[in-house]
């Protein structure tokens, strides 16, 4: 099943919800319509049931070439702000999805495409691929949160200071990016992942993602704590014994 947004095409298949940035003329370049229809698209697959993984893709040769900095001229200070706030939504949307979301990056990602990106729990990317963070270089300040919480304050620092475009292999050298491949390799890169995690129990996947997420936030043991909680509902649910079954029943066959 497939929808159309203004800027955007949400797609459900096969357990998958694809959301592609579908503005390849601009390269799906972020304006104030993208955002709307991207915390549109982000809640019509987290409010659907047989949605278990979220992908979200660029179409065209670029993921997102950032803020739409034609949509900003001549509008006042308070539209911008508004405007910030509305792409602050859509990441958080993301970002705070109880579903596994990965990006796939196949080529440029730049400012606002960048906050989409690290906003999934992961990215696999092709050997193409390249981020660049230039906010400060046009006199704003952006990815000041999610970028550091990734590859580490110090990294962070230049990348926003210099707006230097940092490849694909130093971006899975500094854990920007999960898995690299070949160009021709990504979709099946994509798939494999995909494969593995519709295989798990989709409670305990969603639970998981809580508990890193809340964990990362907090101390251990408040982390510690929440975990037995996502355990506790674990038990609370039958799925939990088919894979205990299973288990034994492989483990019998060895």
């Amino acid at each position: 099943m497939a929808t159309q947004y203004e800027t955007i095409l949400c797609d459900v298949a096969d357990g998958v919800g694809t959301i592609t940035l579908n503005r390849p003329e601009q390269r799906n370049a972020l304006n104030l319509q993208m955002a709307k229809d991207l915390f549109a698209a982000v809640k019509q697959v987290e409010n659907d049931a047989a949605v278990r993984v979220v992908l979200i893709r660029g179409a065209g040769p670029s993921f997102c070439a950032g803020a739409d900095l034609k949509e900003r001229a001549g509008v006042t200070e308070e539209w911008l702000r508004n405007r910030r706030l509305t792409a602050f939504s859509a990441y958080d949307a993301v970002q705070y999805c109880p579903k596994p979301c990965i990006a796939v990056g196949h080529g440029p990602i730049i400012g606002s495409g960048c906050e989409i990106a690290t906003a999934c729990d992961f990215i696999i990317a092709s050997t193409r691929v390249s981020f660049r963070y230039p906010e400060a270089v046009w006199g704003s300040v952006g990815a000041s949160q999610r970028l550091p919480r990734i590859v580490g304050k110090a990294v962070a620092k230049e990348l926003l200071f210099t707006g230097r475009t940092m490849g694909a292999e130093e971006a899975l050298r500094v854990g920007l990016v999960n898995r690299l491949v070949a160009p021709e390799e990504l979709e099946g890169a994509v798939q494999e992942t995909v494969g593995m995690i519709l295989k798990a129990f989709p409670l305990s996947v969603q639970l998981a993602k809580r508990c890193i997420d809340v964990g990362m936030e907090s101390d251990l043991r408040t982390g510690q704590a929440y975990e037995l909680l996502a355990i506790d509902r674990c038990l609370a649910d039958s799925e939990w014994r088919k894979g205990v079954d299973s288990f034994a029943a492989n483990h019998k066959k060895r």
